[in-house]
């Protein structure tokens, strides 16, 4: 199972490895010695390659440190060493989804169109087939259509979902899935939330409002709360993680659809700046397409 998510992240990057990976190698490729200008060289094709500025600039001033370290004197000794500075921004946040304490909650959050609701029905997929018991709370009241789409998503997974009419108050949604995580003896509950970042002071008392009924209800149970990006917008995803995470405590990012993308480099970017673990990445359009992140094959598959 393990090698064909590894295959599964390697085909998703296929994209993005030719737009990151056979960027730095052209650059190897004609400098041969390690100097200045290789290094000036190496930060453009970062920033080209949707890493930023600030995240390139802090590659290599790490490059220029190990280079001096490891005595390394030809270019082509510095590949793996990118690779490894990169494995190691991808592994200093958690990339792990806590679930302790029954039911755990997963909140999601996103702006519309970032695949939100596809990437909740992949996880209720993924959790269940690692043997959980999952439950669907439908908190994006603010649109019919979301909370249609999530319902299909329950019934095509198989799992049990709690939904109010469009426009309830979302607080009285999660106190029901709660209610009926608890009585069905749920692991975890994925909770979905309105897809809209307009207002920020709106988004910041709604999920206050969420939170303190989970806080009360659920005391030992541990919150997850994630924000879906779409890998397609590049910086503009950085963006979007920078505003959410003054809105609210993000714990992690669902990168959805990095298989349709040259632009995987800002996972590294989001994990340098943000200082938040990506927990879980898209790489096709299937139900089992959505996988656990793990550091040293992203940066494996990069290259």
């Amino acid at each position: 199972m393990f090698n064909i998510f590894k295959e599964k992240l390697k085909k998703g990057l296929e994209k993005t490895k030719s737009s990151f990976g056979e960027k730095i190698d052209n650059v190897l490729k004609v400098f041969k010695k390690i100097d200045d200008d290789l290094y000036d060289e190496l930060e453009e094709a970062l920033i080209m390659a949707d890493v930023g500025v600030e995240t390139a600039m802090y590659i290599i001033d790490e490059l220029k440190k190990k280079v001096k370290e490891k005595h390394l004197t030809e270019s082509d000794e510095v590949k793996e060493v990118i690779k490894e500075i990169i494995s190691e921004i991808l592994s200093e946040n958690e990339n792990e989804v806590n679930l302790s304490g029954k039911p755990s909650v997963v909140m999601v959050i996103g702006v519309n169109g970032v695949g939100k609701t596809t990437s909740i029905g992949k996880m209720a997929n993924l959790f269940k087939s690692e043997g959980k018991k999952v439950i669907l709370g439908a908190g994006d009241t603010f649109r019919a259509a979301a909370i249609d789409q999530l319902g299909i998503w329950a019934e095509r997974v198989g799992v049990d979902i709690v939904k109010h009419q469009e426009g309830s108050d979302p607080g009285a949604v999660m106190f029901d899935a709660i209610s009926a995580a608890k009585a069905r003896g749920s692991d975890v509950l994925i909770f979905d939330t309105a897809g809209r970042l307009h207002n920020k002071k709106n988004l910041m008392d709604e999920l206050k409002k969420i939170y303190k009924i989970i806080d009360r209800e659920l005391p030992d149970s541990k919150k997850e709360v994630l924000l879906v990006l779409d890998a397609t917008t590049g910086q503009n995803a950085l963006s979007q993680a920078k505003l959410f995470g003054e809105a609210t405590d993000i714990t992690g990012i669902v990168l959805t659809k990095l298989d349709g993308t040259a632009k995987g480099g800002i996972v590294v970017a989001i994990a340098n700046e943000q200082k938040i673990g990506v927990k879980f990445v898209g790489v096709g359009e299937g139900i089992d397409d959505l996988q656990r992140f793990n550091a040293d094959d992203f940066a494996e598959g990069l290259f």
